[in-house]
């Protein structure tokens, strides 16, 4: 899941990014309006976490552009103040949902979670494809009534192939879904690496990834 931050407090900032990093996510934390208005105008994003009191104005603004350009990205409002007014703009805004400061970090990923399935077709947290059970809550993964381990990158790579399961999806937009603007040693070749490696894990399980060379990859079940 590719997600962008606008957060101007450093320390919830590292808090909140490190902990969606932790679970494979990509991340990019901006802490202007300016930087956020930038972003999002060379990235689509799965969910935007935006404060609403920043430097140079409010998360506030950030929504409209998105709206404004028809993004569907869903949005999380953060904010420290306790007037139901402000929460009521962003909602009336086109805010999705708010968590006001302080919060728990597990009730945001939670929200954030929920958020991310709203565009997806897993209303249930849990995710059935062929013997393959994803649980994006608990970062477990069973294949053939097996548990796989996995490297966060390779839990990304799973949870995006996931997302649109049976289609056939171009290497640049999984590219784009496990990693952020400041991941380094990202090449041409990254994302072939994580598919080999994601295959041998789920050999002997009834969930195959093909390879369509020019067009992308595509997750099955087979047999």
């Amino acid at each position: 899941m590719r997600i962008l931050l606008v957060e101007d407090t450093t320390d919830v900032a590292d808090a909140v990014a490190e902990s969606f990093r932790r679970r494979g996510d990509a991340v990019d934390h901006v802490a202007s309006v300016e930087a956020a208005q930038d972003s999002i105008a060379v990235q689509d994003y799965d969910v935007a976490i935006l404060d609403i009191g920043l430097p140079d104005g409010s998360g506030t603004d950030v929504l409209r552009t998105l709206r404004a350009r028809r993004k569907a990205t869903p949005v999380l409002m953060l904010t420290a103040r306790s007037d139901i007014d402000d929460r009521v703009a962003a909602l009336d805004g086109g805010a999705d949902d708010y968590l006001v400061k302080p919060f728990d970090l597990r009730e945001l990923e939670a929200r954030v979670r929920a958020l991310a399935r709203r565009t997806g077709p897993d209303r249930s947290g849990t995710v059935r494809f062929g013997d393959l059970v994803f649980d994006p809550a608990g970062s477990t993964v069973e294949a053939a009534g097996r548990p796989l381990a996995l490297t966060r990158r390779e839990f990304s790579l799973l949870e995006a192939l996931l997302a649109d399961r049976g289609r056939v999806i171009p290497k640049q937009r999984i590219l784009d879904r496990m990693f952020s603007f400041d991941d380094d040693q990202v090449g041409p070749n990254t994302v072939e690496i994580y598919v080999a490696r994601l295959r041998r894990k789920l050999d002997g399980s009834s969930v195959a990834i093909r390879t369509l060379r020019g067009l992308g990859y595509q997750l099955v079940v087979e047999g």
